[in-house]
């Protein structure tokens, strides 16, 4: 086993951004025993990649030890956990796609906590979306629930500081590498109550942050809980995102109410209309399950 995860973290170095070519080597090789018996071209035609970026996964494999890569996250207190594990979050493993490897700061435990939710929404928040997300927060911190989000500006902060403030553990997801932790002031800010935040990323140390990873990791949000709540939308909020990932996982899916003449409102108003349960208190939530 500590080979074949191993063997798994090895080819994730260089593919961690390329779920479906993954996926299909491991289709293919499900204990990755061909790896390094593979060519280029072997790699180019099984994953449907480029010659180039086959060249590159081959030249990474045959240059970079799998001891290399232990040592960087032993020295950064990155630990790690393969979806060839047992402690990996049951959850998440039910998904479509889910990651095959998870980096993490902190104690990864904390992902198979029984009681987890989502908190998403607007980057611009009012005071009022505040207020909601403390509210709300207040009565399901109590009952031990885990609140996961993605560390951006706004909704997802205010949930996470909610928690952290409440003493009570918190997981924010990732849209790169530890190396390149986005947003830094707000990576700085929870910082200051690491004890309680779990931080978490399906890339490597070395990615840097894309656009188009921060809507990919709205699958592991929703993945990781049971639920999603969303507090301030607007009506074409990235927030929906993480909805349409929590529907297609068979999530709940709750949203706060807001006024109606209020642009963050419109999302949150709408969905609601769509059928997601309105909130009102934490009851509402904690009823559902």
């Amino acid at each position: 086993m500590k080979a074949k995860r191993e063997r798994l973290l090895h080819l994730h170095h260089s593919l961690a951004n390329n779920w479906r070519a993954m996926e299909r080597l491991l289709r293919w090789d499900p204990d990755l025993k061909q790896l390094y018996n593979l060519s280029p071209h072997d790699f180019s035609s099984l994953l449907a990649i480029s010659s180039k970026r086959a060249a590159q996964l081959y030249s990474t494999l045959h240059s970079i030890t799998i001891s290399s890569i232990l040592d960087e996250l032993q020295r950064h207190d990155i630990c790690y956990i393969t979806i060839f594990d047992d402690t990996y979050p049951s959850l998440l493993k039910e998904i479509a796609d889910p990651p095959f490897v998870l980096y993490g700061k902190g104690d990864l435990f904390l992902m198979q906590h029984e009681k987890k939710l989502a908190v998403v929404g607007t980057r611009r928040p009012s005071h009022y979306g505040i207020l909601s997300v403390q509210s709300i927060l207040l009565e399901l911190l109590k009952e031990d629930w885990v609140i996961v989000s993605g560390m951006a500006y706004g909704i997802d902060m205010a949930a996470h500081i909610s928690a952290a403030h409440q003493n009570r553990y918190t997981i924010a997801v990732l849209g790169g590498g530890f190396r390149y932790i986005y947003p830094k002031d707000n990576y700085t800010v929870l910082q200051k109550h690491s004890q309680y935040v779990l931080y978490v990323t399906e890339y490597p140390p070395h990615f840097r942050p894309q656009k188009w990873y921060f809507p990919r990791r709205n699958r592991i949000i929703s993945g990781l809980s049971k639920g999603v709540v969303v507090v301030e939308a607007k009506e074409r909020s990235g927030s929906l995102i993480t909805v349409d990932c929590a529907l297609e996982q068979n999530r709940e899916v709750f949203a706060i109410p807001g006024p109606i003449d209020m642009e963050t409102s419109a999302g949150t108003n709408w969905l609601i209309q769509q059928g997601a349960k309105l909130v009102l208190h934490a009851a509402d939530i904690t009823e559902e399950f």
